[in-house]
């Protein structure tokens, strides 16, 4: 994959922290590469592929950071309950 060299500015202390540069160039597409997911913006497909990771790797990514693969609203959610109760050998009997 091809890459572009940009110029960002972090204050000094980040590298007295013992962090290298090029784990801050890896975090920082990380982070970008997780809100354009967050955001919805991207897909996981594509949100590995641009990490470097396969979608499950991304996903167990997600998992290990709190970060919500499906984020339903709670209308949403009682949708789902709903259409579970209605599923054969679910309900009462």
């Amino acid at each position: 994959m091809t890459s572009t060299v940009l110029e960002i500015q972090l204050p000094a202390p980040l590298l007295r922290l013992g962090i290298s540069r090029e784990e801050i160039s890896n975090r920082v597409a990380e982070w970008l590469v997780l809100s354009l997911f967050v955001e919805g913006r991207i897909s996981s497909g594509k949100a590995g592929q641009l990490l470097g990771i396969s979608r499950i790797e991304f996903l167990a990514l997600l998992r290990k950071l709190g970060i919500a693969y499906v984020d339903y609203t709670e209308d949403e959610l009682a949708d789902e309950w709903q259409a579970v109760a209605e599923l054969p050998g679910t309900g009462e009997e």
